[in-house]
């Protein structure tokens, strides 16, 4: 059976072309079943049927396992079993039948505008990779951006003219994201006088490079964004993805439209976007609980 499961993991790798994070992930939830149906005393895939599944999520759930990671143990099982019936290792896909777990939309975090400023008033553009650093979490906060699509953005796609960003997001899907005074004035800061110091003979048309002219990878910026929030004094765990949070519930606090909210973030469906309005909601509830007589 680990036969299979090593098969698999290669066609994860060199058919599919997925990360070794993916693999490794995907590892973990199969080498879980291969210890389970082993106590089960199950011998071959084609031992396992529906139920049999089902009480290996059961018993994920039961150990350690929140609804969400639950999720993503059966899309694992869903791939899996695929793979074994189109390989003809199993006649019929047990994994087919199989619903995934409800879960509870978990609101986002969000930083305050205090906060924010905190951090950004903290970073000394005088200081080595200062105007970088700066211009890198004022374009987050800004613009909304993943983390992905930060690392990803290209001189040629920034217009300073007219405060834009061309951004290619999940989907492989162009959207314009504008970008903010702020954050126009440090780009500008960092493209003048400190970028050119970074470029090399190998350096690319990224925005956002390292001390060695390479584009940032994810890993490097999320490392920038916690080191600048320590050094900003602040407390709580800062990451990326909490700016693009941020952005987006700043924007609704002020009243800007969630259809419009959606186009920035780059959401294809507006029912993502709408874990914001509870994020909203939360916080109206608070002010009226504070300042109602009644409340």
């Amino acid at each position: 059976m680990e036969f299979q499961v090593d098969g698999f993991i290669l066609y994860l790798a060199t058919e599919r072309g997925l990360s070794t994070a993916y693999q490794l992930s995907v590892r973990q939830t199969l080498d879980k079943l291969l210890e389970w149906t082993a106590k089960q005393g199950q011998e071959s895939w084609r031992d396992l049927g529906t139920d049999e599944l089902s009480s290996f999520l059961s018993h994920l759930r039961r150990t350690e396992l929140d609804a969400s990671s639950l999720r993503i143990a059966l899309v694992h099982l869903k791939i899996f079993f695929r793979f074994l019936q189109k390989r003809n290792h199993i006649e019929i896909d047990p994994a087919e039948p199989l619903l995934p777990p409800k879960t509870v939309a978990k609101l986002p975090e969000t930083l305050n505008a205090e906060t924010v400023a905190q951090l950004l008033g903290s970073i000394d553009p005088g200081k080595k990779l200062g105007k970088r650093d700066l211009a890198l979490l004022e374009l987050f906060y800004a613009s909304g951006l993943r983390l992905s699509e930060m690392c990803r953005a290209r001189l040629e796609f920034l217009d300073l003219e007219d405060h834009f960003l061309r951004i290619t997001g999940k989907g492989n899907k162009t959207r314009i994201v504008p970008v903010g005074g702020k954050a126009l004035a440090a780009l500008k800061h960092y493209l003048a006088s400190e970028r050119p110091n970074l470029v090399t003979r190998k350096t690319s048309s990224y925005v956002f490079l390292s001390i060695r002219g390479g584009p940032l990878s994810p890993d490097r910026v999320r490392q920038i964004v916690k080191e600048r929030a320590k050094q900003a004094g602040i407390d709580q765990n800062i990451y990326p993805h909490l700016l693009r949070h941020s952005f987006a519930t700043h924007l609704l606090e002020n009243g800007a439209d969630l259809r419009v909210i959606q186009e920035l973030l780059g959401h294809a469906d507006i029912s993502t976007t709408q874990i914001y309005t509870h994020v909203d909601q939360k916080r109206l509830k608070a002010i009226h609980k504070n300042f109602h007589p009644r409340g």
